[in-house]
């Protein structure tokens, strides 16, 4: 069978690895061991709990297994069946995202399976995401309780991930952008209104390319980044900024943005970070004058109207 990517093995003449509890006294079992055990354990469950009926396949008389087989699974991915029964034994293998792709839509998972299944196999989903994670339902109130102060939750990548209001209108209409071009650098270098809007644009593209390169040295393998970089490239713009090889870390500073509805408004940029790492944080906008206080109230105002 024609398989959609090419799969390597490593240590693939140790024969097959059961998912069996460590014997008394033996060495405790690497991450990565633990991991793919939990990893056989669910693509199990899922293929048991997915009927012949829900993938348009007959069910025949002589059926043992409850769900799906192991050749329809791999069949429908289109993947090699020897390879997925490898899979579910846990063996040392090396899986690709396009792979993970295909057996998260056989098996019909939802957005949390599919992430539990990149997690578990130690990979990173590089499809846009319509929601995250990091988005509970009390940070997305913190936000709204910010307003008027323009503030959102991004990812290390620039990703916009929340928003409130006011922070919605102060560049452009972020609502009417589409999910997946929400992204700091992105907008920088195509959408007109944003980049209008930042009043020393080819400033703040250098210190975002700066602090994008700092951040994209702990995930120089990570899909998504690279998918990003490689869209950033197309920019003869961008690879002019990023090919100067600057690096920076994140520092309080202070912006100027000239809003099309309530005129320039100037603001001290704070990230408040969620964790210990150089992940998903909040950036808020503070007016640093009166002036600046009274446009962003009334460009709440005018959100709140839309």
């Amino acid at each position: 069978m024609t398989t959609m990517a090419q799969e390597t093995v490593t240590g693939a003449t140790a024969g097959a690895v059961t998912g069996a509890a460590a014997a008394p006294g033996a060495a405790p079992q690497s991450a990565s061991t633990v991991r793919r055990h939990e990893l056989a354990a669910f693509l199990r469950h899922r293929r048991e709990h997915i009927t012949p009926e829900q993938v348009g396949l007959p069910r025949g008389t002589r059926r043992r297994t409850p769900g799906l087989r192991r050749e329809e699974v791999a069949q429908l991915a289109a993947v090699g069946v020897t390879w997925y029964t490898w899979l579910e034994q846990a063996r040392d293998i090396q899986v690709s995202v396009q792979v993970l792709d295909a057996l998260a839509r056989t098996l019909f998972l939802d957005s949390s399976e599919r992430s539990h299944l990149f997690q578990l196999a130690g990979a990173i989903d590089p499809q846009p995401a319509t929601s995250c994670a990091v988005v509970t339902p009390a940070l997305q109130s913190m936000l709204d309780q910010l307003d008027p102060i323009p503030a959102c939750l991004q990812n290390s990548r620039y990703d916009i991930l929340a928003y409130n209001r006011t922070y919605g209108m102060l560049l452009c209409d972020l609502d009417a952008v589409p999910p997946e071009d929400r992204n700091c650098l992105i907008l920088s270098y195509t959408h007109e209104e944003w980049r209008s809007a930042i009043v020393h644009l080819e400033k703040t593209q250098r210190l975002m390319a700066a602090r994008f390169r700092g951040s994209m040295a702990d995930h120089l393998a990570d899909p998504a980044w690279k998918t990003l970089l490689k869209r950033l490239r197309t920019s003869p713009e961008f690879c002019e900024v990023w090919d100067r090889h600057e690096v920076m870390g994140a520092s309080p500073r202070r912006k100027e943005f000239r809003n099309t509805h309530v005129g320039r408004i100037t603001v001290d940029h704070t990230d408040l970070w969620l964790g210990p790492s150089r992940g998903p944080r909040m950036v808020t906008y503070a007016p640093a004058d009166e002036e600046s206080r009274e446009r962003m109230e009334r460009l709440h105002a005018i959100a709140q109207a839309k």
